[in-house]
């Protein structure tokens, strides 16, 4: 039995001296040590033994199990120490090669447009309100002295949910909302996107953006009005640039105008830009409508202001010069790179 146990661990130290992978060692540890392996076989043999030599078999016998249990653990520390630095060869890093170049996103356009409107407004005094985009109806017309029955609801084309909920075709709802919410002097610019049925083309979307503004005091007028909107156009078209204010109606202002600038390809001289005339549309305005004022629980005995309303994509146009509004949202990064 001593040669047995002797040629075991001869056997045991050929394999281990033949093996490549870690995966092995469990195989040879189970061949000789485990339940059905041939040290264990060994020793289930031992009772057959007499009383002298079963002490010095045994004796040998763990001597054997010890060797084999610290080979396979030396072999696998061994196996080890050879794959990390394989990995550490394989995964060098020459680090006198330039590196990849890294992707820097950029704000889209709109986005810069928007900031720089907020802050132009933020500089004259304005905070910014914002409100929900799907909305009620008492807020996106009512409120705003646009009745269920009145004529300027026919040119809305809205989205319904229901016959009391809808995507906000505008963001005035928030000016609603916070001249219920607070009490003047309230002075507010309202940005965000707004939704109309339109057919999606060069100047129209589905989907937009507005800022509008809101203004409440006591003894504002519309002399007010045109000073905020000539210092508003000089700082985002040029300092040369004017504006002409023409008579205009919307239900929630009275009196109402359309607002234009002087062209900024060719500063009012006419070009195909302003198709000639020299002045282009850029936001609606007015003084606030007395019952809009009532509606929101402002006294217009005491206090009057004014609103104003712009299209983000319309004034982005017109600040970078593009043609067609559907290149906003095409996402081509050749477009959206020189921004």
């Amino acid at each position: 039995m001593k040669q047995q146990l002797e040629e075991i661990m001869q056997r045991a130290k050929e394999k281990l001296s033949l093996v490549k992978e870690k995966s092995e060692l469990e195989e040879i540890r189970l061949a000789f040590l485990g339940k059905k392996g041939e040290l264990t076989a060994i020793l289930k043999g031992m009772g057959a033994l007499s009383a002298e030599e079963r002490p010095k078999i045994g004796q040998i016998a763990n001597q054997v199990r010890e060797y084999i249990e610290e080979a396979i653990e030396s072999k696998g520390i061994e196996l080890s120490a050879k794959e990390l630095e394989q990995k550490l060869k394989a995964e060098k890093v020459d680090v006198t090669m330039p590196s990849k170049k890294t992707m820097i996103g950029g704000r889209h356009p709109l986005s810069s447009v928007i900031e720089e409107i907020s802050r132009i407004f933020i500089g004259m005094g304005y905070e910014i309100a914002e409100g929900p985009e799907v909305e009620l109806d008492y807020y996106n017309f009512e409120a705003l002295n646009t009745p269920k029955n009145h004529p300027a609801r026919d040119a809305q084309d809205t989205f319904y949910f229901t016959e009391n909920i809808l995507l906000r075709s505008q963001t005035s709802p928030v000016q609603a909302r916070v001249m219920q919410s607070q009490k003047p002097p309230i002075k507010i610019i309202c940005p965000g996107k707004v939704y109309r049925a339109d057919e999606i083309d060069a100047t129209h979307s589905p989907v937009f953006h507005q800022i509008e503004g809101l203004v409440i005091d006591k003894g504002v007028t519309m002399g007010d009005l045109k000073g905020t909107l000539e210092l508003f156009a000089k700082n985002i078209f040029g300092e040369s640039t004017k504006i002409r204010l023409r008579p205009h109606h919307f239900p929630f202002t009275e009196p109402s105008c359309e607002v234009d600038v002087s062209c900024w390809s060719c500063g009012g001289e006419g070009c195909r830009t302003c198709k000639g005339e020299g002045w282009i549309e850029i936001l609606g305005a007015g003084m606030v409508h007395p019952n809009v004022l009532k509606e929101c629980g402002i006294d217009p005995e005491v206090y009057s202001g004014f609103a104003f309303g712009l299209g983000v994509e319309r004034t982005a146009m017109g600040r970078f010069g593009i043609k067609d509004l559907r290149l906003f949202y095409e996402n081509d990064l050749r477009f959206l790179k020189q921004f």
